[in-house]
C-alpha cells in the first residue's frame, strides 16, 4: 500500500513548527523596549521607517531579514508575471472570493482559528483587520510587486514578523493549549496559503469563469513564492495542482470541524460583508452564494444560515461570468491600478496607501 504524501505523521510533525528565525527575532527585540518601539514604528510605516532597507539597517545579523528581498532559486519569472496578469483580469471577483470563500474556509480549521479567536483582532476590529488582509493581497499581486518599485517583499516580511509576534503573545497569554500545536504552525500556514490560491481558483470555476491550466499554474506559483517568503517549509509547497488538492484534502480531513470560535469569526465576517454591501443583492443572496461556494458541509459547520441560492440565479451568474472570461481585456496594469484605486476609495483610512 502506497503511503499518502501528506500523512498524519508528517502533518502532526508540521504542527510543532512555527517560524524559528522570526520567533527568535521577536523574543530578542521584545526584550528591548527601544528596539521594540522601532519595530512597531516600522510595521506601522511611521517615523520614515517604512522601507525594507531601513529594517535591515536597524536589525543587522538576522538572516531572514537580510534575505527578505530575494526570490527562491526555483522561481519562474514567466509564471510570476502571468499570475499577476491573471489577478489583474479577475481582481474584483478574487477579492470578493476572499470574503465569501477563502477566509471562512480557514475558519473551519478549528485549532488554527483559535489563534484568531484568542487575539480578538478579527472579532473586535473586523473591518480594519479584513482591510489589512485585502491590502496585503493587492500589494503582493501588483504587476511589478516583486520588482524594484514593488511592495511585495516589504508586505510579506511584515506578515512574517506579525505572525511571530502573534505566536509570542498567544503563548504568553497562558490560554493556549499545546495539544493544538504551535500557534500559526506550518500546517495552518499551508492551509491558509491554499485557501488564497487553490481555493480561489476553485471558486472562480464554480462561478462560471473559464480558468485555463496555465492561468491556474501561474496564479498558484505566485502564492507558492509568497508562502516560501513568509516562512512556509518547502515540503508544504505543492509542486502541482494535484499535490495541492491532496494537501487540501488532508488538512480538511484532519482539521475541519464545528467550533464555536469558527462560527463566531464567520459571523463577524458576514456581518461586515452585509454592512458594506452596496449592490442590489439581498442578505439571503449573499449568504446563499457563500453556502454554495463553501459547500453544504463546511457552511453548516460555520453556521452560515441562509436559503440555498435558487438554481436560476446560479445559472445566470455562471453564464455571465463565462462570457466575461472571453471578453477582450484592457492593459492589465491599467486595470489593476483602477481596481485598486476603487478599493481604496471605499475606506478613507486607506487613502494614505500608495
Amino acid at each position: 500500500m502506497i503511503e499518502p504524501i501528506y500523512s498524519n505523521e508528517f502533518l502532526n510533525d508540521k504542527r510543532l513548527f512555527g517560524d524559528p528565525e522570526a520567533d527568535e527575532f521577536i523574543q530578542q527585540i521584545f526584550a528591548d523596549t527601544e528596539k521594540k518601539l522601532q519595530l512597531q514604528q516600522w510595521m506601522s510605516g511611521k517615523a520614515n521607517l517604512d522601507g525594507l532597507n531601513q529594517l535591515k539597517e536597524i536589525y543587522p545579523g538576522f538572516l531572514f531579514i537580510k534575505n527578505a528581498g530575494q526570490l527562491p532559486t526555483w522561481v519562474n519569472q514567466k509564471l510570476l508575471k502571468a499570475g499577476a496578469v491573471f489577478f489583474a483580469r479577475h481582481s474584483e471577483i478574487i477579492m470578493s472570493l476572499l470574503g465569501l470563500l477563502s477566509l471562512p474556509y480557514c475558519y473551519t480549521a478549528a485549532n488554527g482559528a483559535m489563534v484568531l479567536h484568542l487575539s480578538e483582532r478579527i472579532r473586535k476590529q473586523t473591518t480594519k483587520r479584513l482591510y489589512d488582509t485585502a491590502v496585503f493581497v493587492w500589494e503582493v499581486m501588483g504587476p511589478d510587486a516583486f520588482g524594484n518599485d514593488g511592495n511585495a517583499y516589504k508586505e510579506i516580511l511584515k506578515v512574517r514578523i506579525m505572525h511571530a509576534a502573534v505566536r509570542y503573545y498567544t503563548i504568553q497569554s497562558g490560554k493556549w493549549d499545546n495539544s493544538w500545536g504551535v500557534p500559526i504552525n506550518q500546517e495552518d500556514m499551508a492551509g491558509t496559503n491554499l485557501s488564497f490560491s487553490l481555493i480561489v481558483i476553485r471558486g472562480l470555476r464554480m462561478l462560471g469563469f473559464s480558468v485555463s491550466h496555465a492561468d491556474q499554474d501561474a496564479f498558484m506559483h505566485i502564492w507558492s513564492v509568497i508562502g516560501y517568503l513568509t516562512g512556509l517549509h518547502k515540503d508544504l509547497i505543492p509542486a502541482d495542482p494535484k499535490m495541492a488538492q491532496q494537501l487540501d484534502a488532508a488538512i480538511k480531513h484532519r482539521q475541519f470541524r464545528i467550533s464555536p470560535h469558527g462560527q463566531e469569526l464567520t459571523h463577524a465576517l458576514t456581518d461586515h460583508i452585509l454592512q458594506i454591501n452596496t449592490s442590489k443583492a439581498t442578505a439571503n443572496d449573499i449568504l446563499g452564494l457563500m453556502r454554495y461556494l463553501l459547500g453544504k458541509e463546511v457552511a453548516d459547520m460555520l453556521a452560515v444560515n441562509a436559503p440555498e441560492l435558487p438554481g436560476y440565479k446560479l445559472t445566470l451568474i455562471r453564464a455571465l461570468n463565462l462570457l466575461k472570461s472571453f471578453k477582450p481585456e484592457p492593459d492589465p496594469g491599467q486595470k489593476y491600478r483602477a481596481a485598486y484605486a476603487t478599493f481604496k476609495t471605499q475606506n478613507p483610512e486607506l487613502s494614505k496607501i500608495n
